[in-house]
């Protein structure tokens, strides 16, 4: 079975490299001398949505950062140095002009996220304690739509969490100041995969 699953990635390769990458030696060319990508992009970890194949973004436009349920922490300097160097290295190095964070349908780290239960025990060594980004934006959920059925929660939450995740992006100083100058741009988007819709907007 595994040597299956890594033949898999070989072949994906091999027809990436004869159907794609022989064939546009005017894209790649100019990638081997480095990139000036315009879009720096937060999604989800899930399988399902690649954001490269669901907006069309060839390689060296996209500037990209995978996680669960697509977050962005706070600036922090003391915990998710990560998150912070990439955000960092794509404003001040790379000079992007928009940073777009996009969330999706039927996200799991949404769901978890809103199945937080204050004081119970965590589940995982690591996820509960990262959806807790978002834990405003559920409250703000719950507050306002405490009526609702949860799976209706969840779906507004999806587009909550990215919008506190554009607020969140905006305590990064060189965000922040991008921002002023005019030389950069937040969008929050949600990529529907069961109607096959996507939604963009200014926050």
């Amino acid at each position: 079975m595994m040597d299956a699953a890594v033949d898999r990635l070989k072949d994906g390769f091999a027809k990436f490299k004869t159907e794609f990458y022989d064939k546009k030696p005017e894209l790649f060319e100019p990638l081997k001398a480095g990139q000036a990508p315009k879009y720096m992009v937060f999604s989800c970890a899930d399988s399902r949505v690649c954001p490269s194949v669901t907006m069309g973004l060839e390689p060296g436009e996209a500037f990209t950062v995978r996680n669960i349920a697509n977050m962005v922490p706070a600036y922090c300097k003391i915990k998710h140095a990560g998150v912070g160097s990439a955000i960092e290295y794509a404003v001040c190095a790379l000079k992007v002009e928009l940073i777009v964070v996009i969330g999706h349908s039927r996200c799991g780290g949404i769901k978890a996220l809103l199945s937080l239960k204050d004081g119970a025990p965590d589940s995982f060594h690591f996820v509960e304690d990262w959806v807790r980004t978002g834990f405003p934006a559920k409250k703000k959920v719950q507050t306002e739509h405490a009526s609702l059925p949860f799976d209706d929660q969840c779906a507004i939450l999806e587009k909550e969490a990215v919008n506190q995740s554009l607020e969140n992006l905006k305590t990064y100083p060189f965000v922040k100041e991008g921002i002023a100058n005019g030389t950069l741009k937040l969008v929050g988007g949600h990529y529907d995969f069961v109607s096959g819709n996507l939604d963009l907007w200014e926050p």
